[in-house]
């Protein structure tokens, strides 16, 4: 919470559903609408309920769930925390984020241990009582808790929720809670009209679990007429001003917060909130977003992976590219290149036009020998070159086979040789259960001065978030030092390698830390920011006029 602000003596609570289909963006409305509040001087945090039964997303596949969050105090939620984080410009924690899996898992505990003293354990009231706890962690420390709730409505395993939803919402009244519902308004291009029956419908849902909406924000691809409004305003038993069209975005993401301030969606809040409208301090994110619609120079940058196939897989990365864009007054384009489909034969062809290239995280062997290919080609064209977690990892093993001569060299996670220059924690040794039990959450890291890092940071000492069992074998850090490798950021204590460097490249960092998950918008990721700056450099040393 801003420390500028006194805490309130109970919250006002914002509840953000979906209707009709996913994937409309409840998760962006959050963001914005938090953003917009707390540029009016409130203090905001947001949650995400989750109605999977898994009890967090750490062990779900990249390519169904997209990428894990990571926050600073360890906990593996869900995506939609990192826009959080990045509009708000705060860190979130793991009360943040609570999953069907959570709630279940503690109510049946509790069950097991005799909490419950032999009642009947039910949905209505144990299970709703665990899921109103973890709403109300948040009362009186801040002026609003914005609650999105994952899913569409309709769907059986949000029912609790919403259920819990309709109880906060009897017991604080409706001066303390309001309730947002995003749904989407279909053109049909052979009838030439939008159709408003599926929003009907989806309100009829919503309200058959006891929940009326108090606003309606209608995603729609053409704007929404003042009879269509109003015929909505009708069948959905909410006032003609509280129907919003949200087409989509032009250009960004990031204008989202400026199209819901245009159409006033803050001061309507706190006016059925009855809460003072104070004036908004937005100019310095009307800026951010001009700069990223109208950038003055662009780059090519590769990111090279594994799960190229989803880009929510990236998330966190594409968006820090956009925030170091914007500071650089560039554009960047990434381009998803596959790390299977890369080999010693094509990786020219794939890569020298680009005038950067990030090589990603990951887990497993799949894909690997395409990223040290293309660490190779990168190290040996001098192109600047970024590895995040595994991609530093396999860093330090191109390097140790192709220059120190370790022709074997490889991570203990893909093979066991006597060269395991990336072995595994003493502590993951003995591990068994991989749910949770990672190298999670922020760790203090130590620059070393006169190094791209320091250069980056303009500190020696920083913070950055961890997701990752192996780290570099310090049996090898002499032998990769006396070849040219600058270990140029160690854990506290010196020895834990969390940042390399490559002696005569322009720019060649690795890092064993995940730097966008700190990204944040306005103000970018340091590594992010200075790699771009980098890889316009390279595009002008080499006259490169691409489009």
């Amino acid at each position: 919470m801003d420390s500028n602000t006194n805490p309130p003596a109970s919250s006002k609570y914002i509840f953000i559903t979906g209707g009709v289909l996913s994937s409309l963006g409840k998760g962006i409305a959050s963001a914005s609408l938090g953003l917009l509040l707390k540029q009016r001087g409130y203090s905001v945090t947001i949650m995400k309920l989750d109605p999977y039964i898994n009890v967090d997303p750490g062990t779900m596949n990249p390519f169904q769930h997209g990428e894990v969050y990571v926050t600073d105090d360890g906990a593996e939620t869900d995506l939609d925390l990192g826009h959080y984080e990045r509009f708000l410009g705060e860190s979130l924690q793991r009360h943040n984020n609570t999953t069907a899996g959570q709630v279940y898992y503690e109510v049946i505990t509790k069950e097991r241990k005799g909490h419950y003293l032999g009642k009947t354990v039910q949905v209505i009231p144990h299970i709703t009582d665990e899921i109103k706890k973890r709403i109300k962690f948040f009362d009186g420390k801040y002026n609003f808790i914005i609650i999105e709730i994952g899913g569409t409505v309709g769907d059986i395993e949000s029912l609790p929720f919403l259920e819990a939803q309709r109880q906060l919402g009897l017991e604080k009244g409706p001066q303390s809670v309001l309730n947002l519902h995003l749904t989407f308004v279909p053109y049909i291009k052979g009838a030439g009209e939008l159709k408003t029956k599926p929003t009907q419908h989806s309100v009829k849902a919503l309200m058959e679990s006891g929940i009326r909406p108090d606003i309606l924000l209608c995603r729609c691809e053409h704007k929404i007429s003042k009879d269509i409004r109003s015929k909505i305003a009708l069948f959905c038993n909410v006032d003609d001003q509280a129907v919003i069209d949200v087409p989509d975005a032009e250009t960004t993401i990031y204008e989202v917060p400026l199209m819901f301030a245009k159409r006033n969606l803050d001061v309507l809040i706190l006016n059925k909130l009855k809460l003072k409208v104070k004036p908004i301090k937005i100019n310095t994110w009307t800026k951010f977003v001009h700069r990223i619609k109208n950038p003055k120079y662009q780059v090519n940058v590769g990111l090279v992976g594994k799960y190229t196939q989803y880009r929510d897989s990236y998330k966190s990365i594409l968006e820090a590219f956009i925030h170091a864009g914007s500071i650089n007054n560039t554009h960047v384009n990434v381009e998803l290149i596959d790390s299977e489909q890369i080999t010693l034969e094509n990786v020219a062809e794939k890569l020298h036009n680009l005038d950067g290239v990030l090589v990603g995280p990951g887990f497993g062997s799949r894909g690997i020998d395409g990223k040290i290919i293309s660490i190779q080609y990168l190290r040996e064209n001098k192109i600047p070159f970024f590895g995040i977690c595994l991609g530093m990892q396999c860093a330090v093993i191109e390097f140790a086979r192709n220059v120190c001569n370790l022709i074997n060299a490889h991570s203990a996670e893909f093979a066991k040789t006597e060269n395991n220059v990336i072995d595994l924690m003493d502590e993951q040794k003995k591990i068994k259960d991989k749910g949770g039990t990672m190298r999670l959450g922020a760790y203090p890291c130590i620059i070393k001065p006169n190094t791209i890092a320091y250069d980056a940071y303009k500190t020696t000492q920083i913070s950055e978030r961890h997701r990752h069992r192996y780290e570099l074998n310090n049996n090898f850090r002499d032998l990769l030092q006396s070849k040219g490798m600058i270990m140029s950021g160690l854990s506290p204590d010196g020895q834990l390698v969390e940042i390399i460097e490559l002696s005569g490249h322009p720019w060649f960092v690795g890092v064993q830390f995940h730097p966008e998950l700190k990204s944040r918008a306005v103000t970018g990721s340091p590594l992010f920011i200075s790699f771009i700056n980098a890889a316009l450099k390279y595009r002008k040393s080499t006259n490169n006029s691409r489009s």
